[in-house]
């Protein structure tokens, strides 16, 4: 066919393009993920503001009004960085078990755990009322990472042992966490028959930038508190082992090609039971930070669903422990100033709106698009 023909025949056609998925032969541009991330909070927020719009509100005023209320003064960002503080510890903690695909959907259960031994420090007590605070503080830490891996052992060992699925199973433990905690909460150490322990003694309480105050008067009313170094402390220290350990490149491997990692001597189920412990015990570390930082006593309302909501972090900052900082910081606000917001579910659905883009943007890490002209078929 001429050249002449081929124009003449694709005037002839309404769009003489057509648009073809390919499976990638080789990795995405680097760039391509975190692009796709932003686009699926864009379109989160795009969808979040038409569902406002539909029940009468104004979507312009909503966001600005998150944004005032997460961002807009020193004692705000604050209050934004203390919700902060845990979403970056399950993050990290759902992080870890995705990278070496187990999906551990059990970091709820294991935040109460956590919450759970570091409050038998004080409620035992493990310690004497009058230990010094920094006994208290690594003490609890401590009792909080080990009841947290304690819950991520038992599914991975099922998991390496007999291959039990590790989404059932964590999902299932979540419930007898909670379960576990109200019976301690309304039965054991009750607090004159409330639903919630008594408050802890001072020196179990992390130390906030407010209490400082005295020295430096700009840290007056700020609610952070050291929870935040535990988990940048912990974001840098996952980063630095899955990029430049050998472990590291043992989970990696494991998640990228399970085969490749047997065949190079890699033991598949032990590393199964070391990185759901890891998981557990981050998880754990979060519900410590929070009934030491936050409410001082072990109560049930202690998450409003922090767990579940590390599992769209881990997704949005596409495994990065760095990155979870900020995804962290992203939805602390919308927890944050989300609850004046009306209608009162709109944070939650855009959350799920951008657990929904992010799965449905993986597939243009799996795909190329390629634009063909029909003529040329």
């Amino acid at each position: 066919m001429s050249k002449v023909e081929v124009k003449e025949s694709a005037r002839g056609l309404a769009f003489p393009y057509r648009i073809k998925f390919e499976d990638r032969v080789e990795n995405p541009p680097r760039w391509l993920s975190p692009l796709l991330s932003i686009v699926a909070v864009v379109i989160a927020l795009l969808l979040g503001a038409l569902v406002i719009k539909i029940a009468g509100g104004q979507p312009w005023a909503v966001y600005n009004h998150i944004a005032k209320y997460s961002f807009g003064s020193l004692g705000v960002i604050s209050d934004t960085m203390v919700k902060a503080t845990p979403l970056i510890l399950v993050g990290l903690a759902c992080s870890i078990a995705f990278r070496m695909k187990l999906w551990n959907i059990g970091a709820e259960g294991q935040f109460f755990l956590g919450a759970f031994g570091a409050s038998m420090v004080v409620l035992l007590p493990v310690l004497p009322e009058d230990a010094p605070k920094w006994l208290f503080i690594s003490t609890m830490a401590v009792f909080g990472m080990l009841f947290g891996a304690l819950w991520g052992f038992i599914p991975g060992l099922l998991k390496a042992r007999y291959n039990v699925n590790e989404i059932i199973s964590t999902l299932m433990m979540n419930y007898i966490a909670i379960e576990w905690n109200n019976y301690f909460i309304y039965a054991v150490w009750t607090d004159k028959g409330f639903q919630m322990s008594r408050m802890f003694q001072r020196n179990a309480w992390l130390p906030r930038l407010s209490d400082f105050a005295k020295r430096w008067k700009v840290f007056s009313g700020l609610t952070t508190h050291m929870g935040l170094l535990f988990a940048i402390g912990a974001a840098i220290i996952l980063w630095f082992i899955l990029a430049k350990t050998q472990w590291g490149y043992e989970i990696r491997l494991i998640g990228d090609n399970p085969r490749a990692a047997e065949y190079a001597g890699v033991k598949i189920g032990r590393n199964i039971v070391l990185v759901m412990m890891v998981s557990g015990a981050l998880a754990g570390l979060a519900g410590m930070s929070e009934i030491s930082g936050v409410v001082h006593r072990l109560q049930g309302a202690i998450s409003p669903g922090y767990g579940y909501t590390g599992i769209i972090i881990a997704w949005l900052a596409k495994l990065n422990p760095l990155a979870v900082i900020l995804a962290s910081i992203l939805f602390g606000a919308l927890i944050l100033a989300g609850r004046e917001v009306q209608p009162s579910g709109i944070p939650t659905l855009i959350q799920g709106v951008i657990m929904v883009s992010l799965i449905a943007s993986d597939f243009f890490l799996r795909k190329r698009v390629r634009v063909i002209r029909r003529v040329e078929e």
